[in-house]
């Protein structure tokens, strides 16, 4: 579907974005191996966890929508868990659509049941890097394959009783990765040690710690003593990542302020607020409080004269999801802002450092370099309307939507549906800020 915006001449909004993607598929997935009911409240309902609840429908979970909710919240759902190996053998294989994290944490889940197993994706998913969970749930005694010699979906999954080493040193920094070993590894019942190579988002750890899991971290070192995670009534955050969008229209915006409510600020999530303060954003936090283990907050962002930065591999981790719509920010930015150690965005929905930087010549910058782990990008452009590609991937359309906004002229978006993977409201929000 082609959509079209352009410029807005005055921001002064406030909204609410959707709960966010990664806790809200951790929310599910761990209430599912809970042994009882938990009440879920602000979940994400897009595209990407809509796969998570088909796949857990289809491996026995019953999940309903309450009609009358106690909770003053939406978007809320019951889930009966049925304790760490109580799932069922899916007569279907399992499709997780576009979601590496429900395909990959489902498959650490997975690998612990007494059943088989099939599960695949879209054709992007499909062609995405799982070799990164086989070897290691393979060394843990999990009997998993992948096409292509292991490197990709779909995988067949026979389920067994696993046996991790005492120590785990996991060679790829994602959270995707870490909590696909820490699942399999609370299912096979044995202590376990596993090391990140960097600090990577703690959602995984933090949920099963409010669950009464005893799970412990020092630094990028994860222990696990397992145990039978409890239900519990859980309201997830506001995604951080859906908030960034607008902090970044309004700090490159010249007469705007925006307050978004409610947003998930994570340590391991929140790195984004201080690369844009470190850049010059006039960036606000307040009403800070602590819900369902994650700390929530009201951000408030204004007009700001921005500043170009440096960007490399250890922080890259924390902003995987931010650094398209950052490559937009960093065209507001006085000076040369130069992004290395991101070949990661190379595997992402689609390659996203050549549809960033070609998304971001449509609209007339072009004085923007390509490299093999990044971008430098010289900024002060001046944006003009154009024609961009989603390139299917939910985060492009998002970021080119933001540019065509503050851009001269009209910006057209071809396939600009796919932020509904992790953004349905996206469009209408859009909408809402020329009211």
């Amino acid at each position: 579907m082609i959509y079209t915006v352009s410029q807005i001449q005055k921001i002064h909004n406030q909204l609410n974005v959707p709960g966010d993607k990664s806790v809200s598929h951790r929310a599910l997935m761990l209430s599912s191996i809970a042994l009882g009911p938990s009440h879920i409240c602000n979940l994400s309902f897009g595209k990407d966890v809509l796969s998570t609840i088909k796949c857990l429908k289809s491996l026995g979970i019953d999940i309903s929508y309450p009609k009358n909710c106690s909770n003053t919240l939406t978007n809320c759902v019951e889930i009966v868990g049925k304790g760490l190996t109580g799932l069922s053998r899916s007569a279907k294989p399992l499709n997780a659509g576009n979601s590496g994290t429900t395909l990959r944490l489902l498959s650490g889940i997975l690998s612990g049941q007494n059943f088989s197993s099939i599960i695949f994706g879209d054709k992007s998913l499909n062609n995405r890097p799982m070799k990164r969970i086989i070897d290691p749930l393979t060394l843990m005694g999990a009997k998993i394959s992948g096409r292509d010699n292991n490197q990709f979906a779909p995988l067949e999954i026979e389920g067994t009783s696993l046996n991790p080493p005492d120590t785990m040193e996991l060679k790829v920094a994602s959270a995707q990765v870490k909590s696909s070993i820490i699942l399999a590894s609370l299912i096979s019942q044995k202590k376990t040690i596993i090391i990140d190579p960097f600090t990577t988002r703690n959602h995984t750890e933090l949920m099963l710690k409010y669950m009464g899991v005893d799970i412990s971290q020092n630094n990028s070192r994860i222990t696990i003593i397992p145990s039978q995670p409890k239900p519990n009534n859980i309201i997830v955050p506001g995604d951080i990542s859906s908030a960034t969008y607008w902090i970044i229209a309004a700090c490159c915006h010249p007469n705007a302020t925006i307050k978004i409510n409610n947003v998930g600020i994570n340590p391991t999530r929140s790195a984004i607020l201080d690369i844009l303060k470190s850049m010059g954003a006039n960036i606000n936090i307040s009403n800070i409080k602590n819900i369902s283990g994650e700390t929530i907050a009201d951000i408030s962002a204004n007009s700001s004269n921005l500043k170009a930065i440096q960007i490399n591999h250890q922080i890259i981790p924390n902003i995987i999801d931010e650094l398209p719509i950052l490559c937009l920010a960093a065209c507001f930015a006085k000076g040369t802002t130069e992004i290395t150690g991101a070949e990661e965005l190379r595997v992402k929905e689609s390659d996203r450092i050549k549809s960033t930087i070609s998304g971001l010549k449509q609209l007339g910058v072009q004085n923007i370099e390509e490299r093999p782990d990044g971008m430098l990008i010289h900024g002060k452009t001046t944006l003009k309307g154009g024609f961009c590609r989603s390139y299917n991937d939910h985060r492009i359309a998002m970021t080119m939507a933001i540019g065509g906004i503050l851009a001269k002229g009209t910006t057209t978006i071809s396939g600009g549906d796919i932020a509904s993977v992790s953004y349905p409201e996206f469009w209408n929000q859009i909408k809402s800020l020329k009211k």
